[in-house]
């Protein structure tokens, strides 16, 4: 059965964005509009407004007269994400630990346990799976934050989430150990329901993140 114009438009709109996050777009390049039907096997009122909708989240600008073009990186930019990837998944993070139950819980454990495979894999030096290690690391976070009450705070740390992810995997190096005992203290205090606790790992596990990315940047 053909698809629908609405799932059409989201796989165009989920491509173009990994395409953006994983560098296969670089950042500050034209997005011609003729190559990307080709590319992506869509219509120009598709892509129209997939281009709009990214830009709105901020991972396309739309320059008058000009088009569409991949938004462009800077340590700035970075910094700026970072702190306020800090401020908001704290704050999610504090809720959850307060609110969260035992579904919580068993997502958190089973989040956690996927990300620590992924991390030993990479750790043994297979980085062959770099992808699917950034999709466990994100739904650890996610997992992490999930029972905070608030869907207009989840949906914004997500989109703040990929845009920190983007500079992640443009200089793209394993902190190894250090993130693993960073994750694995944060899990530690979420299961412990110690809020302060859990909200001080996750600050320093972003920070440590930023000095790392802005290292190889």
């Amino acid at each position: 059965m053909a698809k629908s114009y609405n799932e059409v438009g989201a796989s165009t709109y989920q491509r173009i964005k990994r395409d953006i996050i994983f560098g296969d777009l670089a950042p500050g390049s034209k997005l011609k509009l003729d190559g990307l039907r080709q590319r992506y096997s869509a219509s120009m009122s598709t892509l129209r407004e997939t281009l709009n909708r990214l830009a709105s989240e901020g991972f396309v600008e739309a320059q008058d007269q000009r088009g569409f073009f991949v938004t462009p990186v800077s340590r700035e930019d970075l910094i700026e994400i970072a702190n306020l990837r800090v401020l908001l998944e704290c704050h999610a993070l504090r809720l959850s630990v307060e609110k969260g139950d035992t579904d919580w819980e068993g997502n958190l454990v089973a989040a956690h346990h996927k990300l620590h495979l992924m991390e030993q894999k990479m750790m043994s030096g297979d980085d062959s799976r770099k992808e699917d290690w950034k999709r466990y690391d994100w739904e650890f976070h996610k997992a992490m934050i999930q029972a905070c009450g608030s869907r207009n705070l989840l949906s914004l740390h997500a989109v703040l989430y990929d845009k920190y992810l983007r500079y992640q995997m443009l200089v793209l190096t394993y902190r190894g150990d250090e993130a693993v005992n960073e994750h694995r203290r944060m899990f530690e205090a979420a299961l412990d329901r110690d809020v302060a606790r859990a909200s001080q790992e996750l600050q320093t596990h972003i920070e440590k993140g930023l000095e790392h990315t802005l290292a190889a940047f």
